[in-house]
């Protein structure tokens, strides 16, 4: 791998994508890419508004356009919607294109966010805990495909953006 090749964050909403890649982006002094963000910006519309507006199948296919555009491109810390690597093609395009990094986070750590999370996650609307528990680990097996994990429950978010510069900076050396 290049050492401008640009690096993917996936994992479950609330895993700290954006917050970690906001911080790894300007300890690396690389573009942030928000997807989700990007896809609001394009409908003027929060996520949540897409879903009820047009429906999730028109959220994953603008997501599926915009991640293969920027997966492309170099120097970028690009975040990914926690549902975005669902996709076959997605995930093919990242793991081809990129430095996928995982950021785990274990259940209890994630809960401790729930409260903060549910208004502005379409997936999380009306569920359950046993529900959301269900979604949270259907997905787990999904996010094994990386070049990289993080595990992120006990470190700050300072902590993990060094860990990643660190980690990929040594795959890029290989």
């Amino acid at each position: 791998m290049e050492n401008n090749t640009s690096i993917i964050l996936i994992g479950f909403m609330g895993s700290g994508k954006t917050t970690i890649g906001q911080e790894l982006a300007n300890l690396m002094n690389r573009e942030f890419i928000d997807l989700d963000k990007e896809i609001e910006r394009k409908y003027n519309l929060k996520t949540t508004e897409i879903f009820e507006k047009y429906g999730e199948s028109v959220f994953r296919q603008e997501e599926k356009r915009m991640v293969i555009h920027f997966v492309e491109q170099k120097n970028k810390v690009i975040s990914l919607g926690g549902g975005a690597f669902l996709q076959n093609e997605v995930r093919d395009a990242c793991l081809e294109n990129g430095i996928v990094i995982y950021l785990e986070i274990g259940w209890e750590a994630w809960l401790q966010r729930l409260d903060e999370l549910t208004s502005d996650r379409p997936l999380l609307q009306g569920k359950s805990i046993v529900e959301i528990k269900q979604l949270f680990d259907s997905r787990q097996e999904i996010y094994e495909r990386n070049h990289i994990r993080i595990k992120t429950d006990h470190q700050t978010v300072t902590e993990t953006a060094i860990q990643i510069k660190k980690e990929t900076e040594e795959i890029a050396l290989q």
